[in-house]
């Protein structure tokens, strides 16, 4: 993985929902009995976080933007400045969220190791509106200098789901590009602030597009809007391409679904592109979509070519399967499977 050349200003990840991450290490776990813990990892986490670990680890200027409160909060910001990550958080009353990830690498019954993950999520803190316009002023100065904004994860209560799209939206205004990595309802309002790439897997793709807006609606409507034909959730390729079509057509520039082991699929101005992964990584698969986020975002800000950028975007998805703890990624896994993973044109 060499380093790309240098761009304008940082790249920006914003994690609203920052969480200090516990992740557990097991030789065998009993669901129903005591377990003794091989190894424990803590550290600084959330999904922008995770973005921000691999950028720098690829030689990118990267800066941590989001709301940190309470004594999680302090040891996030203590973890982040011993990572040498560059900061600028913004304090809130409320203590932030931590995480668990149970990991077992105990053997299955076949006696080949089985890496099964358990993911045990806070749903976080509870954000004042003052504590919420002081991180939008915030945002807004530092966009002045950023190359890209990645803003992913999810949203702590009393923020609402809208407010992705109006920090994409502000982006926009700026001439920043911005991805959005979000599920649920933010990712619904996500495409109206008009992101230069939505990056939703496949599930979080059919929750958006099911979801039921304020109001009756017709059987089979699209949320998207009238005239963007019926969706009603992707089941198979033909139904993840048209749910990744609705959110262009509801302001997206490029929309890139993630599909686990069955690679990426990606709708874009310029075309459409499946990335299939040549085998099954196993491992801890908690941060492989940030890794995928942060190839993305590399490609946007060098302007590389599509089947590339979903090509490297895999390959360290893959490559963060391999290594045991979020925001790492295995370079020796993506030396080997870059090469081999097959980029093509995707049809409806």
């Amino acid at each position: 993985m060499t380093s790309p050349p240098a761009v304008r200003g940082p790249i920006l990840t914003v994690t609203l929902n920052l969480a200090l991450d516990v992740t557990y290490v097991a030789d065998g776990v009993d669901w129903d009995g005591v377990n003794r813990v091989r190894t424990v990892h803590r550290r600084a986490g959330g999904k922008g976080v995770n973005v921000a670990r691999v950028l720098a680890a690829l030689g990118r200027d990267v800066l941590v933007t989001g709301l940190s409160g309470g004594p999680n909060g302090r040891a996030v910001e203590a973890d982040l400045a011993a990572a040498g990550l560059p900061a600028a958080l913004t304090p809130i009353a409320a203590e932030s969220r931590a995480t668990l990830a149970v990991c077992d690498l105990g053997p299955a019954p076949s006696g080949t190791a089985a890496r099964r993950t358990a993911l045990f999520n806070e749903p976080g803190p509870a954000v004042t509106g003052e504590e919420l316009g002081r991180f939008l002023r915030d945002y807004e100065t530092r966009l002045g200098r950023a190359g890209a904004v990645v803003i992913s994860g999810s949203l702590p209560l009393g923020v609402p789901a809208a407010f992705y799209a109006e920090l994409a939206t502000l982006a926009r205004r700026r001439g920043v590009p911005a991805i959005v990595d979000a599920d649920g309802e933010p990712l619904r309002h996500a495409p109206a602030g008009r992101p230069s790439i939505v990056k939703p897997n496949a599930e979080e793709l059919a929750r958006a597009l099911a979801a039921q807006e304020d109001g009756p609606r017709a059987p089979g409507e699209n949320p998207a809007g009238p005239g963007t034909g019926p969706v009603t959730g992707p089941r198979g390729h033909g139904e993840t391409f048209a749910g990744a079509e609705a959110l262009r057509r509801g302001g997206a520039e490029a929309v890139v679904v993630s599909l686990g082991a069955g690679g990426l699929l990606a709708v874009t101005p310029e075309g459409a592109w499946r990335a299939a992964m040549p085998y099954r990584v196993e491992g801890n698969p908690t941060g492989a979509g940030d890794a995928l986020v942060a190839g993305l975002a590399l490609g946007l800000v060098e302007g590389t070519p599509w089947p590339e950028r979903l090509r490297r975007a895999a390959a360290l998805g893959a490559a963060a399967v391999a290594a045991p703890v979020a925001g790492d990624v295995d370079r020796e896994t993506f030396q080997r499977i870059h090469p081999e993973i097959v980029v093509e044109p995707a049809r409806p």
